[in-house]
């Protein structure tokens, strides 16, 4: 009797321990949620974006260079891209190499700078921009979808572009909706197709071709 009743007294501390730890970290997470929300995140990229290429175009200087150069500065270290090649891959992925799994994540992220830069090219004059935030944030657990409504200039019919957000050390960006298509998802459809047909060897090869002519 004694002795479990030592037992006893020993673990309860230990459990007091973990529910006080337990606190502060439910504390923790409630004011990161305050301070750093993923709609202001959403919103935060989008302005630099935006606002960087407005200079670009009021200096005539949005060349697709430029554009492409503003992607990289502004817009790729706001992407997770691990998370993005991952989704694009989707099946395939655990049964890649290290080397195959950094060449894919080296390839997603130059594809996504022409892509992104193609969106951005599709803005013509930047007279005046506002952007809003879509109050219906969806949200479940470190994944958000935000959606931004976009003005330029007079234009009665707003742009409305949607960013798949995901918490890492802070909110990343993983997938843009934009005319209501995913480009990750249209990545992925893209690559199961290729994979099914030729394999994953083929695809390397093909992807490694493009690389070699974007870089001319």
């Amino acid at each position: 009797m004694i002795k479990t009743l030592l037992i006893i007294l020993s673990i309860l501390p230990i459990n007091s321990a973990l529910a006080i730890d337990k606190t502060p970290n439910t504390t923790h997470q409630a004011i990161v949620d305050i301070i750093d929300p993923p709609n202001s995140a959403a919103l935060n990229v989008m302005v630099s974006v935006l606002s960087s290429l407005k200079e670009l175009k009021k200096q005539k200087k949005a060349t697709k260079q430029n554009i492409e150069a503003l992607v990289r500065l502004k817009l790729l270290p706001n992407i997770a891209i691990g998370v993005s090649t991952k989704i694009v891959l989707s099946k395939h992925w655990d049964g890649l190499n290290i080397q195959q799994k950094q060449f894919f994540q080296y390839y997603v992220s130059e594809s996504l700078i022409q892509d992104y830069a193609g969106v951005l090219s599709s803005y013509g004059k930047l007279d005046s921009v506002h952007i809003s935030v879509d109050p219906d944030v969806k949200r479940k657990d470190d994944k958000a979808i935000v959606k931004l409504i976009i003005n330029v200039n007079d234009d009665p019919k707003p742009s409305i572009i949607s960013l798949k957000m995901i918490r890492l050390n802070t909110w990343h960006v993983y997938d843009i909706v934009f005319s209501g298509i995913s480009i990750v998802k249209n990545y992925r459809a893209q690559f199961n197709s290729y994979i099914r047909r030729k394999g994953i060897d083929s695809l390397i090869l093909k992807s490694k071709k493009k690389l070699e002519k974007l870089s001319k």
